[in-house]
């Protein structure tokens, strides 16, 4: 017999009894002395029509553990699982009839393989119809025959079937195969338990012709990577289950590859929502207000590169976080060890031709703006988080937090925004009868850009002409005698505002942020004469939780996205204590946000905290012992700190 002729019935024959025929084994005559020309390929396998898929089919949900035991639950997985088999062997036909002079070995590991398919098929036929499902009962779709059959060589073929969709099949079927022995279903665990030894080859079949074919001096991850387009990406390699290294071992995959593809991710059907981290925003603001080109200095830069793992907190496992510099896989590792979900992680060359759900940068100011505008397009139309202009400079300066206070009629511990010079020396003068004074440029983030003036001191007048000049005013405050800080986290929608949470922030003397607290009970975390005070002499649950918000759709106009107050316990002169409700009002992610999603992520019934440090106060001898080995221990680098050049964000619990 003819292979041709074997893999001509198997992809064209329009009954299943026809193709599940199986041919004779390859020791037992077969021919390939008349592989024939290239056929072209056919709009969909032939099929009775009962089996004719559909691109519109059904999506299968698996069965639960609690749900193996249920006969139809088992039969709607075995009907799923056999379609895909079917698939297989019609595409391993497809190989044959459309590369003649592919290598006669490949050819026969191919033909062996559409045999195995085939008894794989019937295999899953026959425990269907046990579970009392016949094929075709439920629809079929067409994944795997619309991304495999355009192949143009064989490489492409061995890329798209072996090494990922065969490649998933050894996750998915070895963790099968043990649910259904625990339940009882020792003849469904048979059948698995053979197509995972199977697969093993398959994929093994796979990775040899895969090196033999692929650019030389590219590692397997390199090559593989390259050769796969969207929607097709090393992720999909992995199936729904428990991740089986072992299994990869067998087929021949090396370590790197195996460990690159344990922490790669990418969405499975929901469309994935973009997260960027730009934290240099407000300085982006300046630089456009004064008609400049915002260049970060050497810590600007930093903060960029080592602090945008910190997407992390607020992205969900089927996002995209775009990075400027890849973590390593060893740090992701180490990630997936402490219990977080990975996103899917992209250089700034995001894929243009990809469908999004939206973006969630840091904050939509100048520079994120553009760089995500030749991608609106690609944005789903009902999703909140649609691309926009740049927020209005206000919105990201300290004057919208002191508008806020204003509205609130909270003049007596706020300040004054001044744009220019005369304006700020005289409210300063004012301000100065009665105490120190703090000045903070517009744009000033973290505690960067404040400067306090002690009484007696004279007033620092080029300071302030060159932040007006560059800021395009300053705000003008009373210096208060901190006691408490702490942040409220909103959620803006187009119809809504939620409170969301509060954190507790650790400044340095001079208010320059250090931390953010998390406690499963906010109060907790509170002095209990500050507690008291906030929650019975200031009524802060009615504040934050209701006269607030209600100020934000008028302040805030058309804007969706998180929003931040910062707000401070002070200290009067005759001792008592005073709240100051709007520190600042920041219209972007706060760390006070990163640290609430972080918390929710690990262990919400303990306390949360997040800090930045600096990488010179870490010793070499201090990392190594909690890095990357200990993963018992209380602390987790988000980013890698071997990585980093200044900056390494911890979280830690208590």
């Amino acid at each position: 017999m003819q292979m041709r002729e074997a893999a001509e019935r198997i992809l064209l024959a329009q009954t299943l009894e026809e193709k599940l025929h199986l041919p004779p084994a390859l020791e037992h005559g077969v021919l390939d002395d008349s592989p024939g020309h290239a056929i072209t390929v056919p709009d969909t396998p032939g099929r009775p029509e009962h089996l004719m898929m559909s691109g519109k089919g059904v999506r299968v949900s698996f069965p639960s553990v609690n749900k193996l035991d249920d006969e139809h639950e088992r039969g709607k997985l075995l009907h799923f699982l056999a379609n895909h088999e079917l698939l297989a062997a019609e595409l391993m036909a497809l190989v044959l009839l459309r590369f003649p002079s592919a290598p006669a070995e490949y050819r026969r590991g191919v033909y062996e393989a559409m045999r195995e398919e085939q008894m794989h098929t019937r295999m899953y036929m026959r425990r269907m119809n046990e579970c009392g499902i016949n094929f075709g009962d439920l629809p079929l779709n067409n994944y795997f025959w619309k991304l495999v059959s355009p192949m143009e060589t064989p490489m492409d073929f061995v890329t798209r079937l072996n090494l990922t969709f065969e490649q998933a099949n050894l996750d998915f079927s070895k963790h099968y195969a043990a649910l259904f022995r625990q339940v009882g279903d020792k003849s469904t665990a048979v059948v698995l338990e053979k197509i995972y030894l199977d697969e093993i080859g398959h994929v093994g079949h796979g990775v040899k012709w895969f090196r033999k074919w692929k650019q030389r001096g590219s590692t397997d991850w390199q090559a593989f990577k390259t050769s796969l387009t969207f929607p097709l990406a090393p992720a999909k390699a992995k199936g729904i289950a428990p991740f089986n290294a072992e299994g990869r071992r067998l087929a021949g995959f090396d370590d790197d590859f195996i460990n690159r593809l344990d922490v790669c991710e990418q969405s499975r059907g929901r469309t994935p929502v973009v997260h960027w981290f730009n934290p240099n925003s407000e300085s982006h603001v300046a630089a456009e207000v004064s008609g400049q080109r915002f260049q970060p200095n050497r810590m600007e830069s930093a903060m960029e590169c080592d602090l945008e793992m910190l997407t992390l907190a607020w992205c969900r496992k089927d996002d995209i976080s775009m990075l400027r510099q890849h973590p390593g896989n060893e740090h992701l590792s180490y990630l997936k060890r402490r219990g977080f979900e990975l996103p899917e992680f992209f250089g700034r060359d995001l894929c243009k031709n990809r469908k999004l759900g939206g973006f969630r940068p840091w904050a939509w100011s100048p520079e994120t703006s553009k760089q995500f505008a030749v991608h609106a397009s690609q944005v789903s139309a009902n999703v909140p988080w649609q691309w926009r202009e740049s927020l209005p400079s206000l919105w990201l300066s300290k004057e919208i937090g002191l508008q806020l206070e204003h509205e609130l009629g909270r003049k007596s511990e706020s300040g004054v925004f001044c744009r220019d010079v005369p304006h700020a020396i005289d409210t300063i003068n004012i301000l100065l009868l009665s105490g120190d004074v703090l000045l903070k440029a517009a744009h000033a983030c973290a505690g960067r850009g404040h400067k306090r003036i002690m009484i007696g001191e004279p007033i620092p007048e080029a300071w302030i002409v060159k932040r007006i000049e560059k800021h395009g005013g300053i705000a003008v405050e009373p210096w208060l005698e901190r006691v408490h800080d702490f942040s409220v986290l909103y959620e803006m929608k187009s119809d809504s505002v939620s409170l969301i949470g509060m954190t507790h922030i650790e400044n340095d003397a001079a208010g320059r942020f250090m931390g953010s607290l998390v406690c499963p009970k906010w109060g907790s975390g509170l002095p209990p004469n500050v507690a008291k005070f906030l929650f019975s002499d200031a009524d802060i649950t009615t504040l934050y939780g209701e006269t607030i918000p209600q100020y934000f759709p008028t302040l805030l106009p058309g804007y969706v996205g998180p929003v931040g107050i910062d707000a401070m316990v002070y200290r009067l002169a005759d001792g008592r204590l005073g709240l100051r409700a709007v520190v600042e009002l920041n219209t972007r992610m706060t760390m006070g946000r990163v640290a609430l999603e972080l918390h929710k992520k690990t262990e919400p019934s303990r306390r949360g905290r997040l800090s930045i440090l600096r990488k010179k106060d870490l010793s070499e001898s201090m990392l190594s012992t909690i890095y990357p080995h200990d993963i018992n221990n209380r602390i987790t680098f988000i980013n890698n700190p071997f990585m980093a050049r200044e900056f390494i964000a911890q979280w830690e619990i208590d």
